[in-house]
C-alpha cells in the first residue's frame, strides 16, 4: 500500500471494473480524494456515499481512471498537450487539474485561462 491515497483509490475502482463489481467499499479518505470524486460523480462515471466513515463507491459507466504521477505543472497554453496524452479522443473524458481557483476539469481550466497541477484523468 502507497502513501498516495488518491492512486490507490482509482486503482481500486480500476481492478473492480475489470472484475465486473458494481461497487467498493474504501476506508481511507481525504479532502482532495471527496473532491476528485465529486467531479466524477458530477459527470456521471459514478456514485458514492460516505456511512459510519467508509466511502462506497458504485462504479457506473467508466471505462478507465488513473492518477497521473509524476504531478505535470501544466500552463493554460499548455493544457491541450496534456490532454492529448491522456485522452483517447477530443470532447472523450477529462482531466482533472489542481488550480489556484480549487480543482476542476480541462474544460473549466481553459474557460477560466488557469493552469495548474494535473491530478487524475477519466473517461
Amino acid at each position: 500500500m502507497s502513501r498516495d491515497i488518491i492512486s490507490d483509490v482509482l486503482n481500486e475502482m480500476m481492478n473492480a471494473k475489470r472484475a465486473n463489481k458494481e461497487y467498493i467499499v474504501i476506508t481511507k479518505s481525504a479532502k482532495l480524494l471527496i473532491k476528485i470524486l465529486d467531479i466524477m460523480k458530477q459527470y456521471g462515471y459514478i456514485e458514492y456515499e460516505v456511512n459510519e466513515g467508509k466511502l462506497k463507491i458504485n462504479i457506473k459507466q467508466m471505462s478507465e481512471c488513473k492518477a497521473v504521477k509524476p504531478r505535470y505543472s501544466v500552463n493554460k497554453k499548455n493544457i491541450e498537450k496534456y490532454i492529448r496524452r491522456f485522452l483517447p479522443a477530443r470532447n472523450f473524458g477529462y482531466v482533472i487539474i489542481s488550480t489556484s481557483k480549487g480543482l476542476m476539469t480541462h474544460q473549466d481550466a481553459q474557460e477560466n485561462k488557469v493552469g495548474g497541477s494535473i491530478i487524475a484523468y477519466f473517461y
